[in-house]
């Protein structure tokens, strides 16, 4: 607020006091030109009387002359003060527009209007730096599922895009430079409802600016970013950063898990899925043969440094070597988008080709030279601009690798449901067995859909009903909670993936375990099946009936009628 009168008062200075100048020489000269009353005897009009007179006058509305005729004197000086008090209302007036249209004084508007807005939220956010591609799927993600997200980003064309957006819930939008601690305070930083900072602009520099700035500003507020250098993620390590994601590493890692264990992969993309989209089918690179790598930039090297790790043979093509460095195999110098240079490095023996540069034109290019070349090959494809993507589904790529879509994911399922990045994490180190009959069983339980995967919290918000039994030291059990509350014979298409208890954790539970106050569990199945469980965890009624079949109505009055009547049942024998 102080900037924007500071604004105003610097830019309507001069005409401000041109204006009173101008009123008051006005005002003057009617007060000191002689005047006459009604009987032409001669009169000093009074200041209230010219202030009245020469406020309607410059405004050119005219009223009559009060309070007596004027003379000559006084009409020559109306007239020049009308001509002089309009002429500078104009200049006042042009220059209040031109203030208006000031991109300082409106930028200080949007400014406090958002400042405003993000005092005034009532629940809880995360915020989120950087609106790119990534920034974008993440927001989206979070406001499908009812959560609320505030935006910071440098770009002025990205803030805008957001408002055009059709997103679920409202998004305060900033267009400033997250790297300054002032912006991050008036996003809310400091905010006693904001969960977490995220942060995903494409400079790796700005994102260790955020992290550190967050983490001095609050220093227990969750922190995720992200990174593609080895070196920025050991410095954001180092100041305490919770998450870091490196769409590189990860991806790279995915492939090696994919390779050994197809299963794993599957099972990993079906829960982090988005429910509603068609379950994806198993994919099956190649763990034996020579692989072709074209380009051996962060994205190549990734690759190289796991797929090296599955014992494969392979062969760089690289364009720059001088610049990117040499594997110890050496390289075939050149971009890969020629056959001569593809022939060269044995792409007509080899089984997997990884399209990897960062130039969209040159992967499509390699993509379709090589498989004329090789029709065979398992393809991998880097997509780096999202708007390339009907290209990348037409090209006879297995994979695509989109940066941001990764990332995005990432933090969706980290933020969403945390306990699912944990067990997936404990999933990597299964063997493929478990993970194809965990596969088996949830494809058993759901369509042709991705499932539903939630958390449970068994608190006195989420599950009254069955703090109640816990305080009473009645077992409830994962299975009697699995029941169907319209019949309990059936069970609930659902499968309890994890439970949290004191800080341990249990992968797929059994069903004798009892359920105890403060527990967590992680759950997938059919989404009908969420709110069953959720009736029966905070309905009392339902949870009898689950667990021990009776039903009928409850109550005082019910409780006190049935005492009476077992009371009664009691004492007949006695009688007789």
């Amino acid at each position: 607020m102080d900037n924007i009168v500071y604004l105003i008062m610097r830019r309507m200075r001069v005409p401000l006091l041109l204006l009173i100048g101008v009123y008051a020489v006005a005002m003057a000269g009617m007060v000191l030109i002689p005047a006459r009353d009604a009987a032409g005897d001669p009169v000093p009009m009074s200041f209230f009387h010219a202030f009245y007179f020469v406020s309607y006058m410059s405004t050119t509305i005219g009223f009559g002359e009060l309070p007596n005729e004027f003379t000559d004197a006084q009409r020559i000086w109306v007239a020049f003060c009308v001509f002089a008090t309009v002429a500078v209302w104009v200049y006042a007036v042009g220059t209040l527009i031109a203030l208006l249209q000031d991109s300082t004084f409106q930028r200080a508007i949007t400014e406090r209007r958002f400042r405003k807005r993000v005092r005034r939220l009532r629940d809880p956010f995360y915020l989120v730096c950087g609106y790119g591609q990534t920034g974008g799927a993440l927001v989206r993600s979070l406001t499908d599922r009812h959560d609320h997200a505030v935006v910071i980003d440098i770009d002025p064309e990205r803030v805008n895009l957001l408002k055009l957006d059709d997103q679920r819930e409202y998004v305060p939008a900033l267009c400033a430079d997250a790297c300054q601690p002032a912006n991050l305070e008036a996003a809310g930083l400091q905010h006693a409802l904001c969960k977490g900072v995220v942060a995903l602009t494409n400079v790796n520099e700005v994102n260790l600016q955020i992290a550190i700035a967050a983490k001095l500003m609050h220093p227990r507020i969750k922190v995720i970013c992200r990174a593609d250098s080895h070196e920025i993620e050991a410095n954001m390590a180092s100041v305490g950063t919770d998450h870091i994601y490196d769409p590189f590493d990860t991806f790279a890692l995915d492939m090696a898990i994919a390779i050994q264990a197809p299963c794993l992969t599957l099972l990993g993309d079906w829960l982090s899925g988005v429910e509603g989209e068609p379950l994806g089918e198993p994919i099956y690179p190649p763990s034996k043969g020579r692989w072709v790598l074209c380009g051996y930039g962060r994205f190549g090297k990734a690759m190289y440094r796991y797929l090296s790790e599955q014992d494969l043979a392979l062969t760089v093509i690289e364009a720059l070597p001088h610049k990117t460095g040499v594997p110890k195999e050496g390289v075939v110098h050149g971009r890969g988008t020629e056959a001569v240079t593809l022939e060269q490095a044995g792409i007509q023996d080899a089984v997997g080709l990884v399209a990897g540069t960062d130039n969209d034109a040159d992967n499509l290019s390699i993509i379709m030279t090589a498989l004329e070349l090789n029709p065979d090959l398992f393809v991998v494809a880097r997509e780096n601009h999202l708007h390339n993507q009907i290209l990348f589904d037409r090209v006879g790529a297995k994979v695509v690798m989109l940066p941001s879509r990764i990332i995005a994911e990432r933090i969706r399922v980290r933020l969403g449901t945390p306990l699912l990045a944990e067990f997936l994490t404990f999933a990597r180190y299964q063997e493929d067995n478990w993970a194809c009959e965990l596969v088996s069983r949830i494809a058993a339980l759901v369509d042709d859909e991705a499932p539903h995967v939630w958390e449970v919290r068994v608190d006195e918000v989420d599950a009254p009903a069955l703090c109640d039994e816990d305080r009473r030291g009645t077992a409830v059990t994962i299975a009697q909670l699995l029941c169907d509350p319209r019949a309990r014979e059936r069970s609930l298409p659902v499968i309890v993936l994890m439970r949290l208890h004191n800080d341990a954790r249990r992968p797929l539970p059994e069903g004798a375990e009892r359920i105890r106050t403060g527990d967590r569990l992680l759950c997938c199945g059919r989404a009908e099946a969420s709110r069953c469980m959720t009736w029966t965890m905070r309905n009392p009624w339902v949870l009898r009936y689950v667990r021990t079949g009776e039903t009928g109505p409850d109550g005082g009055v019910w409780r006190w009628l049935a005492r009476r009547r077992e009371q009664a049942h009691k004492a007949a024998p006695a009688k007789r």
